[in-house]
């Protein structure tokens, strides 16, 4: 055990931690070839749905027609979708880290991102959210802001960090290769908060339950895509993420002291809105 400031303490040997860690690793990159072909194909089905919408202008018929698009944000989803994932059955909200579905919603600009890439450019950016959170917990341990952080954990997050940029990366093709601008930011309208509840961590455990909120967030959103969308390409790419985020969270769960019970439904009550994009 490693006791840091605060009091705080890992409750799991670092030993224990790290063979989770590597686990995590091993299933992440065995996703990564479905992931990226996935990506692919969701490319590929936007541009042919483009060609679509273009061929059909101007003959009376919708645009949209063979897309259902993303539903995310519709209230009152109580749906939930089989995944061999985990989650605690205590909740993990932190008064100082409010979750996205917490957050006021900010309408997203429709010129730049619209239909399936609107949920596109939503996954990017709460990767990229992923992403600065862990760097900024990498940061404050060096800085000595959080005590001791035992070096399993400091591994833990690197390697949690490195996931989510593959996965940001993965998304962000598919903008691209559609003619959209990369997201490399974080326009979501709850940045500000994750940021300033960051910043009031003073522990290696106040940290973990921020990332858990974020981790959870991630995992239902793409698990909630993946029933309330048609194009195939789409689902594949949450499918195969989706129970990457999960096993962060279960994880995160252990650093906590908690113990994550498996779940053979995973619900959806904390998946992100669209209406978070202030892009």
């Amino acid at each position: 055990m490693s006791t840091t400031q605060g009091g705080w303490e890992l409750p799991l040997s670092e030993s224990q931690l790290d063979r989770l860690t590597k686990d995590m690793d091993e299933a992440h990159r065995e996703t990564l070839p479905a992931m990226r072909a996935g990506a692919a194909a969701l490319t590929e089905q936007v541009r042919a749905a483009e060609a679509t919408a273009k061929a059909e202008a101007g003959t009376g018929r919708s645009a949209e027609r063979g897309r259902r698009g993303f539903l995310l944000g519709a209230g009152g989803v109580g749906a939930a979708f089989v995944l061999a994932a985990c989650s605690s059955g205590k909740s993990s909200t932190s008064s100082s880290a409010p979750t996205a579905l917490d957050s006021p919603a900010v309408a997203a600009k429709a010129e730049t991102y619209t239909g399936d890439l609107r949920v596109v450019a939503l996954a990017v950016a709460l990767e990229n959210q992923a992403v600065g959170a862990y760097k900024a917990t990498l940061a404050a341990a060096k800085a000595g802001k959080l005590g001791t952080v035992p070096p399993a954990v400091a591994s833990f997050v690197t390697k949690a960090m490195a996931q989510h940029t593959d996965h940001a990366q993965a998304w962000n093709a598919v903008l691209t290769n559609a003619g959209k601008p990369a997201i490399t930011n974080v326009p979501l309208s709850n940045q500000a908060q994750v940021t300033a509840a960051l910043g009031k961590a003073t522990n290696v455990g106040e940290v973990a339950a921020l990332a858990l909120q974020l981790e959870d967030q991630a995992a239902e959103t793409y698990l909630f895509a993946t029933f309330n969308v048609k194009s195939q390409g789409a689902i594949e790419t949450a499918a195969t993420i989706a129970p990457v985020e999960a096993m962060h969270a279960a994880i995160l769960h252990f650093v906590l002291g908690q113990y994550p019970v498996p779940d053979s439904f995973l619900p959806v009550n904390k998946a992100a809105k669209t209406s978070l994009l202030t892009v």
